[in-house]
């Protein structure tokens, strides 16, 4: 058990600082936002159950040479009132570590679930009450607003696209078909529930600056998945032309954005904007995705990662 702890403890420090960080200044991620999009899951995943699977190894040491054998004995001591002995303060501490830890990621997670779809819903119930549908636009409403907006709004029973009056006016007709099929590509692809669950490891860990790296990250990526999908519906151009005209439209006497002198890539001012300069420049810069082999290799460590430490957990 011991040895588990030890390896867990390991595994858990590698995905809380190096290698999210490796990911996040890694270069290829929007090449192959899907595959990038795995391995931050696996990472988070792997992270989180590492951590606590270290912390429980260890309170359990005493009590078995497995972990079967290790609650089996623990709920026995706790059931006669003793405790095994070579049982001191530091393991005990370790155990309700790892209860805490999990409850707490568990209980934040369902909170974070609950508030936003409380959130979605008084705004499904504020979109129908202020705005008209899209005609021959099934799901699609109008709302009177001179900005540029488009957004998806989820829901377990209805779902919806809401466009503003300002960006109908803004952008032409191949323009507005690329805005409409990524905000949908939202929806058909659950992006909500990928960025949700990265809220709610931020929420439970905001101490934990790998955990706001990894929500920022994640919410790119499901942009550039998104973009993909439009992609097959606009050129690229038009595309990127969308994405900069709404991006910076959404600020009141907005900065045109300038070119970098030595990537070409446009740089947007606002921090409201972050997301808009890597993905036009994406598009204006289109490489080729992943190879076959290096996207097995990355869908391959997601996996292992994932499944990692419940495997040392249960041969403890």
């Amino acid at each position: 058990m011991l040895v588990s702890a030890l390896i867990l403890g390991a595994l858990a420090l590698a995905l809380a600082w190096p290698v999210p960080v490796l990911l996040a200044h890694a270069r290829w991620p929007g090449r192959s936002p899907g595959v990038a999009l795995a391995l931050w899951q696996g990472i988070a995943l792997a992270g989180g159950v590492s951590m606590i699977g270290s912390l429980l190894s260890y309170g359990l040491s005493p009590f078995g040479a497995n972990l079967a054998d290790g609650l089996v004995a623990l709920w026995g001591s706790l059931r006669g009132g003793t405790l095994s002995s070579g049982v001191d303060f530091v393991h005990v501490l370790a155990l309700c570590g790892a209860l805490l830890l999990g409850t707490h990621l568990l209980l934040n997670l369902a909170a974070t679930f609950l508030r936003a779809e409380h959130q979605r819903r008084r705004h499904h119930h504020l979109i129908a009450l202020l705005s008209d549908p899209l005609p021959n636009r099934p799901g699609m409403r109008v709302i009177d607003y001179e900005a540029p907006v488009a957004y998806c709004l989820p829901g377990a029973a209805r779902s919806a696209t809401v466009l503003s009056n300002g960006l109908l006016r803004l952008l032409n007709a191949d323009q507005l078909r690329g805005v409409i099929e990524h905000e949908q590509a939202h929806l058909r692809q659950q992006h909500h529930l990928v960025q949700l669950a990265f809220k709610s490891w931020h929420s439970a860990l905001p101490w934990f600056p790998i955990a706001n790296r990894a929500e920022n990250a994640v919410a790119l990526l499901v942009e550039m998945l998104a973009d993909d999908r439009a992609r097959r519906v606009v050129d690229d151009r038009t595309l990127a032309t969308a994405i900069a005209l709404v991006g910076l439209g959404q600020q009141p006497e907005a900065p045109a954005p300038v070119s970098s002198s030595t990537t070409g890539e446009p740089v947007f001012t606002s921090r409201e904007q972050a997301l808009v300069a890597p993905r036009v420049h994406r598009l204006m810069t289109r490489t080729a995705p992943l190879s076959r082999l290096a996207t097995a290799g990355a869908l391959t460590t997601a996996i292992t990662l994932a499944l990692a430490p419940a495997i040392v957990l249960l041969q403890s």
